[in-house]
């Protein structure tokens, strides 16, 4: 279902050893996660999954209405707020409760095995794969694990950690529309990607960074909230000639 057909498999790959032919391409490949690398979204699923089972105290007493009223009115205090929830909780406590919220949500998850079968390529030629999201950083990890991306390669929101406890205080961009490619950006010591791929307008700026090529995914089905932004950015790939593919 989530797989690329092998005729356009075959281009991605030709295209990806024609760019790394040229010697200002640097081995560094950038992908947005949700509806990109799997047709979820984690991140919510981690939020749904600690209120649902009670994990966090400090939240509001309708907390999915919080989140949704934030996310309206200023998504980079929401996308924060949701690292935020977990202060004064142990770090690998969180990250623990992120792997069983991935194994509850997997049958749902839709895993791209296209994008798998990608990846594994990129990292056959040598190139560092990361993951770009605005959802919660720790959340994300696990996931991209499925995926073959190391969790020190997941950038995303995150507060600090001190003396293994999580706080409320940010700690760097918040990775969402060009936060995301000034999160990369910090990771790779100013170093553009050469390939970069997501969904919405939300990753433009991400999949604009990059130096070589560029992918835009979609995958939402008419009437989901996503459709409308996904339908602007395959448009928009088609009128700069760049890779894109439609998940049925």
């Amino acid at each position: 279902m989530y797989s690329f057909p092998k005729e356009k498999l075959n281009d991605f790959k030709t295209r990806i050893e024609e760019a790394l032919k040229d010697k200002s391409a640097t081995k560094i490949a950038a992908f947005d996660a949700d509806g990109t690398l799997w047709a979820t979204d984690v991140g919510k699923n981690f939020f749904n999954y600690q209120f649902r089972n009670r994990l966090v105290s400090n939240l509001p007493e309708d907390p999915w209405a919080h989140y949704q009223e934030l996310y309206k009115t200023d998504r980079n205090k929401c996308y924060l707020w949701l690292a935020q929830i977990n202060s004064g909780i142990a770090l690998d406590t969180v990250k623990g409760w992120a792997k069983e919220s991935v194994k509850v949500h997997f049958e749902e998850m839709g895993l791209f095995a296209g994008q798998k079968e990608l990846i594994s390529f990129l990292k056959d030629k040598g190139v560092e794969v990361y993951i770009v999201t605005a959802s919660v950083k720790w959340a994300v990890e696990p996931a991209a694990q499925l995926l073959g991306v190391k969790a020190e390669n997941v950038i995303g929101v995150e507060t600090k950690v001190i003396n293994g406890m999580v706080t409320d205080q940010q700690n760097g961009p918040i990775t969402h529309s060009e936060g995301k490619v000034d999160g990369l950006l910090l990771k790779t010591k100013g170093r553009h990607p050469f390939f970069a791929a997501g969904n919405t307008k939300s990753d433009q700026a991400l999949i604009e960074s990059a130096t070589h090529l560029n992918l835009v995914i979609g995958s939402a089905p008419q009437g989901h909230e996503l459709y409308e932004t996904e339908r602007y950015m395959l448009s928009l790939a088609r009128e700069r000639a760049w890779l894109w593919h439609q998940f049925q």
